[in-house]
């Protein structure tokens, strides 16, 4: 089974992947831009596209790729990535479910107002990429095609996760770390997110 976390930039998806993985036994978190990085690292800078899901490339790896892993992994596969372009959904996710796979998908939405702190929060300064797609994130995922929203602007990361359990029948670990474990783990989760890019 495939946990897909859709949202804007600064919505909440990594930390609510990663607390589910801690939550959830037997999981694991799969990043689709980890291929975009490698197909913008390997191919000639003259055919290098501005959103690497735009190669067609992208969307057809990451297509066979988690179909790879639901094949042969028998654990819970989550997967963080924003995706707003309806063709784009259905060439990843359309096609994994064609094929039988289960794709539970949400998508965490919040006001602009408040992914714009959530994304000053983690450092990135006003007019930062992120904050510059907000609004088409907000139009795109409008759409009836991104079904099961839950609206953030008022939960914490284990509200979301718990909301997220919740809706699929899933069993959590009970979580029994303390608050500054749980803040530690928080920023070692953001930490790791930091790309150093060319």
């Amino acid at each position: 089974m495939i946990i897909w976390i859709n949202g804007a930039f600064g919505s909440g998806k990594t930390q609510a992947s990663y607390e589910l993985k801690r939550r959830i036994p037997n999981s694991l978190v799969y990043d689709p831009e980890n291929i975009g990085f490698f197909i913008n690292r390997n191919i000639p800078k003259e055919i290098r596209k501005g959103d690497f899901q735009d190669y067609s490339i992208w969307r057809e790896l990451n297509y066979i790729t988690l179909k790879y892993i639901d094949s042969e992994y028998d654990g819970v596969i989550i997967v963080p990535m924003t995706l707003v372009n309806p063709q784009y959904f259905e060439e990843i996710v359309g096609k994994l479910r064609d094929d039988g796979v289960i794709v539970n998908h949400f998508v965490l939405w919040a006001s602009k107002g408040t992914l714009q702190k959530r994304l000053r929060s983690r450092g990135e300064r006003k007019n930062s990429w992120g904050e510059k797609q907000i609004e088409r994130c907000i139009q795109g995922l409008s759409k009836n095609i991104f079904k099961h929203r839950i609206e953030t602007d008022k939960l914490t990361v284990e509200s979301v996760v718990e909301t997220i359990a919740s809706m699929l029948d899933i069993q959590l670990l009970d979580d029994n770390r303390n608050k500054f474990k749980k803040r530690l783990d928080r920023i070692k989760t953001q930490i790791k997110q930091i790309r150093f890019i060319n």
